[in-house]
């Protein structure tokens, strides 16, 4: 958490571009544990060949698993050909691998089951399009990628086996809660960096200053606190609506402070200084990542209707 903070705080598109590469990796592993496969030596790949993993994946949307299926498979000689299409996926120029779920049939013939593939970048058939369109964010390189009947390999799938399946939910809760803190935390370091620019260059008062330090310190409190309460245990709905209350607490401060910080360092400031304006824009991205707050609603609702709780 404290490692894309301070990446964000610098460069807020390095850090929404890693923490999609950590989502890919951590929801990886939590599938080979699964699985109990030779993907283990994929994963020590990654990390000793220090490559950079961009997902495929559903992105932690609640009420659609991680691994649902995003793109299409069909059977061929020692694996499969994938075609379909992500977008926006970051590091799509920059990734050495991309991860993506799909539906194989079982190895008897008979049925299907769930998969992971992962895709080298410069496999034939694998094309990147422009997509983003703004300034904000840009240096995450979202953009469109393009799968065209890709060859995938049967040593580079990770198939999960029938009867592990009912064990799915917690790979999602897992790899969600992965993606909405690190990506939380990715842009509590832009806020960071206008409180930064605050205190050196503003005459706002003390007052006024620990205000802005109070909400950021808060949130970022809040999002380490969750991180330790689910570093031994990533399953369980307390988990995941602690990680939904987290995220938007968090967001709202965000919001608050950042548009305080930019009154703070007055109108000249804002006009003479083109990063003010970038990273407010790059803060307001916050409120498009997965869940939206009316799935979020709905997720608390029902949690809270038949939670041992006494609501007062």
């Amino acid at each position: 958490m404290r490692v894309q903070r301070a990446l964000g705080s610098r460069s807020p598109s390095l850090a929404v571009a890693t923490t999609m590469h950590h989502f890919s990796v951590a929801s990886l592993l939590e599938a080979y544990q699964l699985s109990q496969g030779m993907e283990w030596m994929l994963l020590e790949s990654i990390a000793h060949d220090r490559l950079l993993v961009a997902s495929g994946f559903a992105e932690g949307i609640p009420g659609r698993g991680i691994l649902s299926p995003t793109m299409s498979a069909e059977p061929a000689t020692d694996g499969i050909l994938i075609s379909g299409t992500k977008k926006p996926c970051s590091l799509s120029h920059s990734m050495d691998l991309l991860t993506v779920s799909v539906s194989v049939p079982l190895k008897s013939g008979k049925g299907q089951q769930m998969a992971v593939a992962v895709v080298p970048a410069q496999s034939p058939g694998v094309r990147v399009e422009a997509f983003w369109g703004t300034p904000a964010l840009a240096g995450a390189e979202s953009h469109a990628v393009v799968l065209e009947s890709v060859a995938v390999p049967e040593d580079l799938l990770v198939r999960i086996d029938p009867e592990t399946e009912g064990r799915m939910d917690a790979l999602q809760t897992a790899g969600f809660i992965w993606f909405e803190l690190l990506m939380t935390a990715s842009y509590l370091g832009a806020a960071s960096a206008l409180a930064e620019q605050v205190l050196r260059e503003a005459n706002a008062s003390s007052e006024a200053q620990a205000a802005v330090l109070c909400e950021l310190e808060s949130a970022m409190g809040a999002v380490e606190g969750v991180a330790l309460r689910t570093a031994g245990d990533l399953a369980g709905d307390d988990a995941l609506v602690a990680t939904l209350i987290c995220r938007y607490t968090a967001q709202g401060a965000i919001g608050r402070t950042v548009r305080r910080c930019v009154e703070m360092l007055g109108g000249m400031a804002f006009v003479r200084n083109p990063r003010i304006a970038y990273l407010l824009s790059c803060t307001d991205a916050l409120a498009f990542h997965p869940p939206s707050r009316l799935r979020m609603a709905t997720s608390l609702h029902h949690w809270y209707a038949g939670a041992p709780l006494l609501m007062t």
